[in-house]
């Protein structure tokens, strides 16, 4: 046998792996640029044409790959998707506001006679322009600024603008002049979908083209890849015939595509990521929210039961209040005291933490956690199962993270199907 037998087959797996990590890359990060992650747009690159044909296949996405960029144009979620609102780093999540003025930033740097430089000041003077005529509110106060930086921010974290001389933050802090350079290239597909094109606001967010008919596989595999978890409840007929008649395949195209494993359930299914990475939302993880979802998270499930047909377990404001004002008292010491000052934000972010990772949802009457939320209580005296010690640390998926250190009960969840 020569030396170089076998070569064929490992260069095939190589590539496949390649492939996949470059898929979970643009799963987790939608924008690629030169300037801030070469080596991982490389990879794209060099897998451009089976990366396209696979998102479009499987998913329903658009990718555009150029030189300096690669852009992964996802399709808009869907009115019963999880709400998911932008952060950067621990500033505030954006509000209306906030995403107004992110849209009167982007028309502005789409201005005609804007070279591909422009200081900070003319951009913000040019916003502040725009919003006149816009109607939207843009006063010259601490909070508003903020809201304007948390805006431009955003443009310079998907790398569309680059700091090149002074800082956003020196001159929100200071005033202190700075240069912005122009991705030219990248702008005009930060929106979805060309504005020429764009008659309305329902166009801009139409997530197939007219008179397209839904595919219940690939609307499923969206659903699998992009949310932490899937309620039973919540599929469509169709869907669900899928997941019962097709968990096989699903499972096979999850796993060699992006790396996700499926665990299906009586109450619904997720997709998880054995190695924690595809996310950028981390849960538990450090922080006063993350740390105050999962002690309430624990401390309800204590406190209430199932009722009715539903296995949610709903608990009323005043009790959630109630549980988040004694944590709070508890933790005073450790958590920030922006929270501790203000219950209000602190039960909003809280309670909008968990429903991006689908583990509750607000009804009139209350909180209502879905059963997977017994999946992070910590059972430190309890002897874990072997399955319990097989998900301890593993479960894990497309906008969560599970940490390694507890154990899970698995007595409110249902037997796998």
């Amino acid at each position: 046998m020569s030396a170089d037998h076998g070569w064929p087959g490992s260069t095939a797996q190589h590539e496949a792996a390649e492939r996949r990590q470059a898929a979970r890359t643009l799963l987790s990060c939608p924008v690629l640029t030169s300037h801030r992650q070469p080596d991982e747009l490389a990879v794209v690159r060099r897998h451009a044409t089976a990366l396209r044909s696979m998102f479009a296949r499987l998913l329903g996405y658009h990718l555009i790959v150029e030189t300096s960029f690669a852009r992964l144009v996802k399709t808009p979620p869907g009115a019963d998707s999880p709400l998911r609102t932008v952060r950067r780093g621990d500033s505030p999540l954006f509000t209306p506001h906030t995403y107004a003025l992110f849209s009167l930033s982007c028309a502005a740097l789409l201005t005609p006679g804007t070279g591909e430089w422009l200081l900070i000041s003319s951009l913000v003077e040019q916003v502040r322009a725009d919003a006149v005529t816009a109607g939207v509110e843009l006063r010259d106060t601490p909070a508003d600024n903020r809201r304007l930086v948390q805006a431009v921010g955003l443009l310079i974290d998907w790398g569309v603008l680059t700091e090149t001389d002074g800082s956003l933050s020196a001159w929100n802090e200071r005033r202190e002049e700075g240069v912005l350079q122009i991705h030219r290239p990248l702008l005009p597909h930060v929106l979805p979908r060309p504005l020429r094109n764009v008659v309305s606001l329902a166009d801009l967010a139409e997530p197939m083209p007219a008179g397209a008919v839904p595919e219940p596989r690939r609307s499923l595999r969206r659903r699998l890849v992009e949310n932490p978890l899937v309620r039973r409840e919540d599929l469509p007929e169709d869907e669900r015939d899928v997941l019962s008649r097709e968990r096989s395949e699903l499972t096979r195209l999850l796993e060699e595509h992006f790396g996700l494993l499926l665990e299906v359930r009586a109450e619904g299914a997720l997709a998880y990521d054995t190695e924690g990475t595809l996310s950028d939302v981390v849960y538990p993880g450090p922080g006063t929210v993350r740390q105050a979802a999962l002690l309430l998270t624990d401390a309800l499930t204590d406190l209430v039961r199932p009722t009715g047909d539903s296995s949610d377990l709903v608990a009323p404001w005043d009790t959630v209040r109630s549980e988040l004002d004694d944590l709070a008292a508890r933790h005073a010491r450790a958590w920030a005291s922006a929270f501790i000052a203000d219950p209000d934000r602190l039960q909003k972010e809280v309670v909008a933490l968990l429903e991006s990772m689908s583990l509750a949802r607000s009804l009139p009457e209350g909180l209502a956690l879905h059963p997977a939320a017994a999946r992070y209580r910590p059972e430190p005296h309890a002897q874990p199962t072997r399955a319990a010690q097989r998900l301890a640390g593993t479960y894990r998926n497309a906008a969560g993270e599970a940490p390694c250190d507890a154990l899970f009960t698995e007595s409110l969840l249902g037997e796998a199907l």
